[in-house]
């Protein structure tokens, strides 16, 4: 694999043409003796295990660009152990100064009055968020998570060219990058002799349970989302698993008393600690920004109160700016007594009379940035405007030089990224992480390095579509870092069962409804497919008769279908069933309850096993398909898919039966189940049995085969088919799974063990409804619901399932009711 950078761009791996740098050459040696169809072998693994992993990164305003994988490049950029120690103390020195600079910003504000820093700066600032001034977090610490990107200019000296204070993202993608690269390079791996990253995680969150208030022993702690739909909601719920804390949206919080509660069944949770990773201005709609849809109503007060700690503090995101960086030397000497470490690239202010002359000067040079972010308002390069828009942007910084930012174009240095025709050169930031262990600022030993699209663009940025790396820290000694461990301390206190999210016992729910959505769309269809044959001999139990009778009772037909031609019939249906498993725009398919089974799956992440995970990765890889042209094949194409969807939807059934542990999110999981199988079920008796216009033979074999019991029924009862016996296995029989009485049983069994309102006597008004249904089986013999009346019509099957159905939508929203729309008063837990 030959590799040939541009000689006059610093190269992170060549020194000369041909020639490795010395902390490379073992991994370019490794990587000769691999081979490009070996490492291409390996890596088609690596991708598999990002697209089975489910990491993704949104991209805001793409339709396509939700739920995207994640761009990873196999060869790591590689970092020698002394020049990263030098790394980590500057960056330790810049989050510590970062760090006391908000303290002072948000208290005397000294560095004002002593006009070390320009007060327009801070006052004309949008992030500087005042309601929060005067308030001291535990120990000072404001920053408790710090993020820089470095570039290594034309020298080979790294630069600081963004500080990240708000919410800093891309631990979790590092973490899953070192996953996916010791997997796929396991020996190339331990031959380097890589620096852990795992220590860095436990020390960071046992610092953050240290800080909780009052010293709280056993302190709860949660992680703030904005919700599914942010870019990189994949790291916020891969940081909630690997932490093992709740994953929760403003909604699932509130504040009462100036306490921070979770709504749980069981009623409101106190909260110690919030991991936030929503901008802090967002957190409070009374407070903060009066248009928030995401933030938690007097969660300020709560904080000013002390009794939540919030990480990163309220108010951090304010130097999240450029205007900063220019003041950063001095403002070091004046608070730490230290000269920078790392500088910052050059940076002017056009706020003062000297910077703005040079800048005006110097336009072609440099980069323009607004001095604050707004909206609408983006990073200008001047070199590339024409004279007439150069001169406008020249007017515009004139009239309002406090609005302006400028900064020295960076260089920024390449990598090698592999391609299928070997590896080329591509422009990389880094971006290192720091955080408060308890005593100093603790600096993870790898980073994310995001590598550019293309080799002329200066830009890196995976909005952009750039790709990412494994950064690997070599260690000098030959071991594997040293490990950093705080005391540990199981996050949060022993807790009921019944202390789950009621949001996520909405999506479990719904995640149970879902799944047998798609299984029984895909059992019906299934069956049904053989009526297109037209063949006697083809073993199918439906005739195109029949299935056209069927579809049109479910409402999937219209109506006058019925007296249509054979060959009408037969297109219309071919049709319709093609449409049924191929289109997900089509409402109530395969495909539209795959989506909305992904969606909810998805909200859930931090809740699913990794297995889980991969199954339902594999349904949607069978659907993802487009269908054939070809009529015949299309059909065939269908019928393999459902095949392949039953089967993994049985395995996923298994996952959950076998590996989730039974507690409230099990149980809302099966009741979700279990009420939408038998809302299926009584449907299809409805449309297949007591509105059948004909005799009803030829369908008892098709309900039989969608609701899997062909088997049960021909061991059993040793005859033909006949409606009594159908309607005994599947409506009475408490030991059919499939039958109505099976599932109406068990959800009056998961509702008996659902959280009881305190301030009511006697079952629960869902638990009424079940009890009812139940009774209402069991009162209807299989030989009273066969019976025909003088017309010939199952009329009492038909008034029972029409009724059963209320009643199923009934039990429905009660539970919502009752414990996921917090219609009722919540007691509080103040232990």
């Amino acid at each position: 694999m030959r590799y040939v950078p541009d000689p006059e761009i610093w190269d992170e791996a060549i020194a000369s043409p041909g020639v490795p740098r010395r902390h490379w050459r073992q991994l370019a040696v490794a990587l000769r003796r691999l081979g490009a169809d070996q490492l291409s072998r390996r890596w088609q693994v690596g991708q598999q295990l990002i697209r089975s992993n489910g990491i993704t990164y949104n991209v805001y305003g793409d339709p396509h660009g939700m739920e995207r994988p994640w761009v990873m490049d196999p060869l790591p950029l590689v970092i020698d152990d002394k020049e990263w120690d030098g790394i980590a103390a500057a960056i330790t020195q810049r989050a510590t100064l970062l760090n006391s600079i908000l303290a002072d910003l948000y208290g005397e504000r000294q560095l004002i009055h002593r006009r070390a820093l320009p007060p327009e700066l801070l006052f004309a600032n949008p992030n500087f968020l005042r309601p929060c001034t005067g308030i001291v977090p535990p120990q000072g610490i404001h920053l408790h998570n710090y993020a820089a990107d470095l570039a290594r200019s034309g020298d080979g000296k790294w630069w600081v060219i963004a500080d990240r204070t708000q919410a800093p993202s891309g631990i979790g993608y590092a973490l899953e990058n070192r996953m996916v690269s010791a997997r796929t390079l396991p020996s190339v791996f331990n031959q380097c002799h890589v620096r852990q990253l795992a220590t860095f995680f436990e020390a960071s969150r046992d610092a953050l349970l240290e800080l909780a208030p009052n010293g709280k022993s056993n302190p709860r702690m949660v992680l703030l989302t904005p919700g599914p739909n942010n870019e990189t909601f994949f790291e916020h719920s891969f940081l909630a698993r690997h932490w093992g804390i709740p994953l929760v949206e403003g909604a699932d919080l509130t504040v009462r008393d100036n306490r921070v509660f979770l709504k749980t069944l069981a009623g409101l949770e106190p909260i110690d600690i919030v991991l936030r990773r929503m901008d802090d201005n967002f957190c409070d709609p009374l407070e903060l920004r009066g248009d928030s849809l995401l933030g938690i109503p007097s969660f300020t007060q709560a904080v000013r109160s002390g009794n939540v700690v919030v990480a990163n503090a309220l108010g951090s995101g304010m130097l999240e700016t450029s205007t900063h960086m220019g003041f950063l030397p001095g403002l070091c000497k004046d608070l730490l007594g230290e000269d920078l470490r790392m500088p910052s690239v050059a940076t002017w202010w056009c706020g003062q009379a000297g910077p703005l002359q040079y800048v005006l000067d110097h336009l072609d040079e440099l980069i323009i940035k607004p001095a604050f972010h707004r909206f609408g308002q983006n990073t200008v390069f001047p070199s590339s405007l024409n004279s007439e828009k150069r001169a406008e942007l020249r007017e515009r910084i004139k009239a309002h030089p406090e609005q302006f930012v400028a900064q020295e174009q960076v260089s920024l240095s390449t990598a090698p990224v592999y391609t299928e025709s070997g590896p080329v050169a591509r422009h990389i930031v880094l971006r290192v992480f720091a955080a408060w262990d308890g005593k100093t600022y603790a600096v993870m030993p790898g980073g994310l390095t995001r590598a550019s699209t293309e080799a002329s663009s200066p830009v890196v940025s995976m909005q952009m579509g750039g790709g990412s790396k494994d950064t690997w820290v070599l260690s000098g000694d030959g071991e594997f870092g040293v490990a950093h461990r705080a005391g540990i301390i199981t996050p949060g206190a022993p807790r009921s069962a019944a202390a789950l999210p009621s949001r996520l016992a909405d999506n479990l729910f719904w995640l149970g409804r879902y799944t047998e959505r798609v299984e029984s769309g895909s059992r019906l269809v299934r069956a049904l497919l053989p009526a297109l044959s037209g063949e006697e001999d083809y073993g199918s139990t439906v005739s195109l008769e029949g299935a056209t009778h069927l579809l049109t009772e479910l409402s999937y037909l219209p109506e006058e279908l019925r007296s249509a031609s054979l060959q009408q019939r037969r297109r219309q249906l071919e049709s319709l069933l093609s449409s049924l498993v191929f289109d997900p725009a089509r409402t109530s398919s395969i495909g539209w309850n795959l989506k909305h089974l992904r969606r909810v799956a998805w909200q859930l992440k931090e809740r699913l096993s990794q297995d889980s995970w991969h199954v339902l990765q594999q349904l949607e890889d069978v659907f993802s398909q487009p269908a054939p042209s070809n009529p015949e094949a299309r059909m065939i194409t269908a019928a393999t898919a459902l095949d392949r969807a039953v089967v993994i939807l049985s395995a996923f059934a298994g996952l959950l039966a076998e590996s989730t542990t039974r507690g409230m999110g099990w149980r809302f999981l099966e009741l979700g189940k279990r009420l939408e199988r038998a809302l299926q079920l009584s449907e299809l008796l409805r449309a297949g049995l007591s509105r059948a216009p004909f005799d009803d033979e030829p369908l008892l074999g098709t309900l039989l085969q969608v609701t899997d019991s062909s088997i049960t029924y021909r061991t059993r009862y040793f005859t033909t088919f006949q409606t009594e016996y159908v309607l005994d296995l599947l409506v009475g029989d408490a030991a059919n799974p499939r039958s109505l009485s099976f599932q109406i049983a068990a959800v009056l069994e998961h509702l008996s063990h659902l959280p009881r309102d305190p301030k009511t006597t006697g079952p629960a008004a869902h638990q009424r409804l079940a009890e009812a249904a139940l009774a209402a089986i069991r009162s209807n013999t299989s030989e009273d619901l066969a019976a025909r009346d003088f017309e010939g019509n199952l009329a009492s099957l038909d008034t029972f399932l029409a009724s059963f159905t209320g009643n199923l939508h009934d039990i429905s929203d009660a539970i919502a009711a009752r414990h996921f729309s917090h219609l009722h008063t919540a007691r509080l837990n103040p232990s």
